[in-house]
């Protein structure tokens, strides 16, 4: 009688869950950011993820485009690497999420960074409030 040789299926298979016990924890990088609560609106779907500059409390610049998305950026290379995404993508939607301990100056800056690097129109991301 034929019997089916179940022992590759289950290497493959232990091979497969290493690959994703390993890559899990890869995929949720990114950098510690607690949002200001605001009864705002959700933007419209867009047809492209928007450019989103980050501001941690310590006033250190991130950009989620590009390798090494969780080191932080100085100012020339944030207008650089801004610069060069309207470019490639013109009409992107360009956010700004600053952190909620951030200081009032850091996130001006960041607003002129991206008005020098050629950015018409900036938003500000909250998270909604929390209804008691």
């Amino acid at each position: 009688m034929a019997e089916i040789n179940v022992v590759p299926y289950i290497d493959v298979m232990l091979v497969l869950l290493v690959i994703f016990m390993i890559t899990a924890p890869l995929l949720n990088q990114g950098v510690k950011i607690d949002l200001p609560q605001a009864p705002a609106q959700p933007l419209d779907n867009q047809n492209q993820d928007p450019l989103i500059v980050e501001i941690d409390a310590q006033g250190r610049f991130y950009l989620n485009y590009g390798d090494n998305q969780h080191k932080p950026l100085d100012s020339a290379t944030l207008v650089n690497r801004v610069n060069a995404v309207l470019r490639y993508r013109p009409g992107v939607a360009v956010l700004v999420r600053g952190d909620r301990a951030a200081a009032y100056g850091d996130v001006v800056i960041a607003m002129a960074l991206l008005q020098k690097a050629g950015v018409d129109n900036v938003g500000l991301m909250t998270d909604p409030p929390e209804t008691l």
